[in-house]
């Protein structure tokens, strides 16, 4: 049985009182904190586990969940081998929905305020050398890869390498997520002053430079490419599939990783070019701070680990060539 199906049918099974707290808490984390939809259904999948191990430790209703009964459902998680960032993820799912249950009536005491996460063991990310990143970037200016990038129909490949051109420019000029990229309307450019409007997690807005490849990239793609492809479905996409609908951030990745392949370089995806531009940013000499909001972290935390990655390259560098390394 595939997770989507398992979660279905847990939920399904479900008492109606746990039943519905996992329905109001989905709609809760949608509408009031405005997460994303793949945090969504990455929360609710948890909680719903959640309350079926404490169905079968005797609860009937939110208000019979208990931090023992957390508890043993993440040892559970454990012994059958999941990671410790799925735990640390697990472990922040059921805190929100104690937090939110308790503030809703429905649990007498946030049984899970005092529950301790795993740490997410934390790896540095490889990064393309800029030389790399630049041959992948030209590469949807050369030959086409061997594989189609998309179910593209006959007669338009030009306007689909058009397309694939624009998106790995803007992808490494930008360091835009791949659902960022995949979101932005053709109002959200500005080719003026090479800005882009981005909406990243929780709806939050910022605004990201590019430069004069991609301003090139999008000129061609918005005079002879998108046209091409324009169709009913499209309304104001930025980027379109082969059939005229908004390009999917499945097919994005795929389109990466051909073109990856093209250039013989080592498999990479959307969030390799995020990550080799941001390292080659702070390696440029750009400041943290900038790359923070460059990049659309809410805490600097998340974009030190930029700095770590310059760091070892340095390290690697010295160890190299240094006579007394």
């Amino acid at each position: 049985m595939k997770r989507g199906e398992a979660t279905r049918a847990r939920h399904a099974a479900l008492p109606a009182p746990l039943r519905e707290a996992a329905d109001d808490f989905a709609t809760h984390l949608a509408q009031v904190q405005n997460r994303s939809a793949h945090t969504v259904r990455a929360y609710v999948a948890d909680v719903i586990s959640l309350l079926d191990h404490a169905v079968r430790a005797g609860a009937q209703s939110p208000a019979d969940l208990t931090l023992a009964q957390i508890r043993s459902w993440l040892a559970r998680q454990r012994t059958t081998g999941a990671a410790r960032t799925t735990l640390a993820r697990r472990s922040a799912a059921a805190r929100t929905f104690s937090t939110w249950a308790h503030r809703d009536g429905r649990l007498p005491t946030d049984v899970a305020a005092g529950l301790a996460s795993p740490r997410a063991h934390r790896e540095l990310p490889a990064v393309l050398p800029v030389d790399q990143a630049a041959a992948l970037v030209e590469a949807a200016h050369a030959a086409p890869p061997e594989q189609p990038t998309d179910d593209v129909p006959p007669g338009t490949a030009d306007p689909a390498r058009l397309r694939d051109r624009l998106l790995l420019e803007l992808l490494y000029a930008t360091a835009v997520r791949v659902s960022e990229a995949c979101g932005l309307d053709v109002a959200d450019v500005d080719p003026g002053r090479r800005v882009l409007r981005v909406f990243g997690k929780g709806g939050r807005e910022r605004s990201v430079p590019y430069g004069v490849p991609a301003q090139r990239s999008l000129d061609a793609w918005l005079r002879h490419g998108r046209p091409r492809l324009v169709g009913a479905r499209s309304a104001n996409a930025l980027l379109l599939g082969a059939r005229g609908g908004r390009l999917n951030p499945t097919t994005a990745r795929g389109i990466v990783g051909r073109y990856a392949t093209a250039a013989g370089l080592p498999r990479t995806s959307p969030h390799g070019l995020r990550h080799a531009a941001a390292t080659h940013l702070l390696e440029g000499g750009a400041d943290l701070r900038a790359v923070q909001e460059l990049l659309g972290h809410s805490s600097l935390a998340s974009t030190q680990i930029y700095t770590h990655v310059s760091v070892e390259r340095l390290r690697a560098a010295h160890r190299q060539a240094h006579p007394r390394a």
